[in-house]
C-alpha cells in the first residue's frame, strides 16, 4: 500500500512525462513557441541549457507538484478527478506566470514567440492536470478495489 504523496509521485511523473512528449513535439517539429523548459532554464538564471529545464521541469512535475496534488485533491473543487487535476494545474500556471512576472526576467516573454508561450504554457498544464487527475483516481480505485474481500460474505 502506497501513501498519497507516493501515489502522487507516480501520478506527477507521469503527467509530465505526457505533457514533455507534447515539448519534444513542438521542439523538435513545430518549433512554435519557446519550449517550458526553456523558459525554466531562463527563469533558474542558466539561459540556453536546455537540460537543466529539462531536469528542472521532470523535478518540479514529480516531487514537488505530484505530492501537493495528491496532498490537496480531497479540498479542490469540482468533482471529476481531471477536473480537480486542471484546476491545480492552472493554480500552479498561475504561480509560475506570478514568479516570471514579479522576480523573473521581465524579457521572458518579449522573443519571436512572445505571449504564444504564455497561452502554450497554460494549455501544457491543462493537460498536466488531466493525466495528474485521471493517474492519481486510478491508483485510489485500484488500491480500494484490492482491499475489498474476495467471496465476503454480507453482514446482515
Amino acid at each position: 500500500m502506497m501513501s498519497r504523496v507516493q501515489k502522487g509521485m507516480i501520478a506527477g511523473l507521469l503527467a509530465t512525462v505526457a505533457v514533455s512528449v507534447l515539448e519534444l513535439v513542438n521542439v523538435l517539429f513545430l518549433k512554435w513557441f519557446d519550449p517550458f523548459p526553456a523558459v525554466l532554464a531562463h527563469l533558474i538564471g542558466m539561459d540556453g541549457n536546455l537540460s537543466v529545464g529539462w531536469a528542472a521541469h521532470l523535478l518540479t512535475g514529480t516531487v514537488i507538484l505530484g505530492p501537493l496534488f495528491a496532498i490537496l485533491y480531497s479540498r479542490l473543487p469540482t468533482t471529476t478527478p481531471e477536473t480537480k487535476g486542471i484546476a491545480f494545474a492552472v493554480g500552479a500556471w498561475v504561480l509560475l506566470m506570478l514568479v516570471i512576472t514579479m522576480i523573473g526576467d521581465p524579457r521572458t516573454f518579449t522573443g519571436p514567440t512572445g505571449f504564444g508561450v504564455v497561452g502554450w504554457m497554460l494549455l501544457t498544464h491543462a493537460v498536466f492536470g488531466v493525466v495528474l487527475g485521471n493517474v492519481y483516481a486510478r491508483m485510489l480505485a485500484r488500491e480500494r478495489h484490492a482491499r475489498t474481500p474476495v467471496d465476503g460474505a454480507t453482514a446482515h
